[in-house]
């Protein structure tokens, strides 16, 4: 099934070929030196992340996506039950956005590389596939 397999690889951060390595070079991503940098190749299975220059402009509307059903969350829950007024739920809104900003840049980026890549079990049972594409 590949919903399991695109959840577990965004979430954990792991690379979308073998889940083994990391996406991005730190655990943190409030880390403010490097919590939003990606590492160029998987150090398990040696997928090369950026595929192209500027692959990652797709990720800006996965990350729209995600924000949108942010924003969405705070509107229905706001008609249904919390009633504020307008410049509380402006400022909620905006509050939440910021502050999950770093997790949505990193899920949009590993959930734009899972529309390309599929897990493949091979590559995380078998290390002697694993091929250098300098």
């Amino acid at each position: 099934m590949i919903l399991p397999e695109v959840f577990y690889s965004t979430v954990a951060n792991k690379c979308p070929r073998c889940h083994k390595g990391k996406v991005f070079s730190s655990r943190n991503p409030y880390n403010f030196s490097n919590g939003l940098h990606m590492n160029e190749r998987c150090s398990k299975c040696d997928l090369k992340y950026e595929r192209e220059p500027g692959f990652f402009y797709g990720a800006l509307y996965v990350s729209y996506a995600l924000m949108s059903g942010i924003f969405i969350l705070w509107f229905v829950s706001d008609l249904l039950w919390l009633h504020m007024e307008t410049t509380t739920l402006l400022i909620c809104v905006i509050t939440t956005m910021l502050v999950s900003f770093p997790l949505m840049f990193r899920w949009a980026r590993t959930l734009w590389l899972n529309f390309f890549v599929r897990y493949d079990k091979t590559y995380s049972d078998k290390p002697h596939l694993i091929q250098n594409n300098s």
